[in-house]
């Protein structure tokens, strides 16, 4: 692919100078995903999980998807598993209720 850098804009040459760095910054992100996958495929193959070959730890079972929101601090949620966090202990005190507190 080849471009005409003198017929472009300043605007254009900025825009494509951002592109080109972040297709730079990411090189290196792409091609260790693209070996990871590669690795994982022919482990596959020979009947293994890439994390058996490796001896990595087993994957552990994720923290859930969040269904109750802070009402003050959206960034604080709970996924309604587990003890109650204090802030919606305190709701609860105050006359709320956890529907009031759903996502």
């Amino acid at each position: 692919m080849k471009f005409n850098l003198d017929d472009m804009s300043l605007d254009e040459l900025r825009a494509l100078r951002k592109q080109v760095d972040r297709t730079i910054d990411t090189y290196k992100e792409r091609q260790r995903q693209k070996a990871l996958a590669e690795l994982e495929e022919k482990a596959k193959a020979m009947g293994f999980t890439l994390n058996e070959l490796i001896g990595g730890k087993k994957a552990r079972r994720s923290s859930g998807i969040p269904k109750y929101r802070h009402p003050d601090d959206p960034m604080t949620t709970w996924t309604g598993r587990g003890r109650r966090p204090d802030w919606v202990k305190e709701a609860l005190a105050n006359g709320k209720s956890l529907d009031d507190l759903l996502i």
